[in-house]
């Protein structure tokens, strides 16, 4: 038994196939390089790698790919005794690629695949309720059995007092339609104490505040972050960097945050660490786009704090 992780993440692991010429639509694409993915996971790495401790909890499939993840997993010293292998479906794949006009095309394959199939009754609720924070997307509250097992899992971190992080996430394609994603989406909106979510104008950030939530940050890529609590609120400048990929640069962003929080969360209440948390968390982030792929880009501490002591922050 490894010694308990202070933060889970729960949710979908799976293989991204990325084209290896940039700026070309799927279809055109002539070959494609496979990289770990799935952003509960990506979370669980970037956490790691910045010498915080983590857990994955999900299901992949009995297949090679499967057993390629969790021993990514594993190299990246995030505990993974709650993965659970299927044996009737497969792992996940998501074809990739950023179009000429910077936008991401994204081709799923699941159908259904092994991480929808996680069932309530699989949970390894122990590492839940030893854990400080409970981090989950939106991805697992498409379809069952793994929305009734991800409800599970956070009424059993709620119950235990462990602080509940969540970023949606939007993947549209997989919803049934625009509607469902936000009816899905915004049904467990209440009961985090901490979201992220992708830029979008004030007042409609204000409108998604509610009573429970200890924190809200706006990611605007590399302008930075706005954040928002109960008693203040505010912006935290990015930095420019040569993008190469921006696959996972949220994931290392929210892994960042959350090994600060873990260590302090009176960060909550006091600005000035609250600042100086998301402007590291913005280096993170900045950094995971100078290279391809979401895991293998993600940076250390030291990349981290090479980026703010030797760049202007954008």
């Amino acid at each position: 038994m490894s010694k308990p992780a202070e933060i889970v993440c729960f949710g979908e692991m799976l293989i991204d196939f990325v084209p290896d010429s940039a700026g070309v639509s799927l279809a055109e694409s002539t070959g494609f390089l496979k990289a770990p993915g799935g952003a509960p996971a990506n979370v669980a790495c970037a956490i790691t790698k910045l010498d915080g401790t983590s857990a994955f909890i999900g299901k992949v499939g009995d297949d090679e790919f499967g057993r390629m993840l969790v021993d990514i997993l594993k190299s990246n010293g995030v505990n993974s005794e709650g993965v659970l292998f299927d044996t009737h479906a497969r792992t996940a794949l998501a074809f990739v690629t950023l179009k000429r006009n910077g936008e991401r095309e994204f081709m799923f394959y699941r159908n259904p695949s092994a991480d929808m199939l996680l069932k309530e009754s699989e949970l390894n609720l122990g590492l839940i309720k030893q854990a400080k924070i409970f981090h989950y997307g939106s991805i697992s509250l498409i379809t069952e059995p793994v929305r009734s097992a991800h409800m599970v899992a956070m009424k059993a971190a709620k119950d235990a007092g462990v602080l509940l992080s969540y970023d949606p996430n939007v993947r549209l394609p997989l919803w049934p339609s625009p509607e469902d994603a936000r009816e899905g989406i915004r049904s467990i909106w209440n009961e985090a104490d901490f979201i992220k979510k992708d830029a979008d104008k004030d007042e409609t950030v204000m409108s998604l505040w509610h009573d429970r939530l200890k924190l809200l940050i706006v990611t605007d890529g590399e302008k930075g972050c706005r954040y928002f609590t109960k008693s203040f609120k505010g912006k935290a400048s990015g930095f420019s960097v040569k993008t190469v990929d921006t696959t996972g640069a949220g994931d290392a962003f929210v892994g960042s945050l959350l090994v600060s929080i873990a260590k302090d969360p009176s960060i909550f209440q006091d600005e000035e660490k609250l600042k100086k948390a998301l402007k590291f968390a913005n280096a993170c982030g900045a950094i995971s786009t100078t290279q391809k792929g979401a895991i293998p880009a993600l940076p250390s501490t030291a990349d981290a704090q090479g980026l703010m002591a030797g760049s202007k922050a954008y």
